[in-house]
């Protein structure tokens, strides 16, 4: 996924790279832009690149790691977005065996690291038991795979009009189960059903009135 942020930077989202339980490591390896949100200047660039990196992301000055770098420890991205109103950035992070998770990054927080694949959701996955948490972001909310649900897909908080009921939330889905879910974006607690919808979902947009689209693959 590619998106501008409210500080007119890029933030590209990007998967671990492939194969079960993240075997090339790179959701920890600050030496690849595996398994990261990225963070670039698409106005400047500097040394040949056709793009610059911000002053102020996290590792810049420091030479085990790539410069690009926003957040890390992500398996795959499946969709983020920010908060109109707070900046926050809300990002759809998709599981490997059992939790789907959603993480947050609260406005100009960079250098998080959101676990993986030391853990997925909220539980350890490398090693199974006791694995070490010191200095991991863990996800502000979290479900299993249970009946049909397999493949979270990050959505928006909803500043819109149309739908009252959703305002203040943030909305994402299930792409297996179709199922449209609500958590508090100011206190994020239980994840409510709020749409079955049935459909493969894949993506979410907004328009220019703040309503929200959801598209569906089939």
């Amino acid at each position: 996924m590619v998106e501008f942020g409210p500080d007119g930077y890029l933030y590209l989202g990007l998967g671990d790279g492939g194969s079960a339980g993240d075997p090339l490591e790179s959701g920890q390896s600050l030496d690849t832009l595996l398994g990261k949100v990225l963070r670039i200047d698409v106005d400047a660039g500097s040394g040949g690149e056709p793009y610059a990196i911000p002053p102020d992301n996290p590792f810049v000055d420091r030479g085990n790691a790539l410069p690009e770098i926003w957040h890390y420890g992500l398996r795959n991205p499946w969709r983020f977005s920010f908060d109109p109103a707070t900046d926050d950035l809300w990002i759809g992070d998709v599981g490997q065996n059992i939790f789907e998770e959603v993480d947050v990054a609260r406005s100009n927080e960079g250098g998080l690291n959101f676990g993986w694949n030391t853990m997925e959701g909220p539980e350890c996955y490398d090693p199974f038991l006791d694995c070490d948490r010191t200095g991991l972001t863990l996800p502000v909310a979290a479900y299993e795979h249970q009946e049909d649900r397999c493949t979270i897909v990050g959505g928006h908080v909803y500043r819109g009009d149309a739908q009252p009921a959703l305002r203040g939330g943030y909305v994402f889905a299930d792409y297996c189960s179709g199922e449209v879910f609500l958590l508090d974006a100011q206190q994020p607690g239980e994840i409510v059903l709020a749409l079955d919808a049935e459909g493969l979902l894949s993506s979410f947009g907004v328009d220019d009135e703040g309503e929200l689209y959801v598209t569906d693959l089939g």
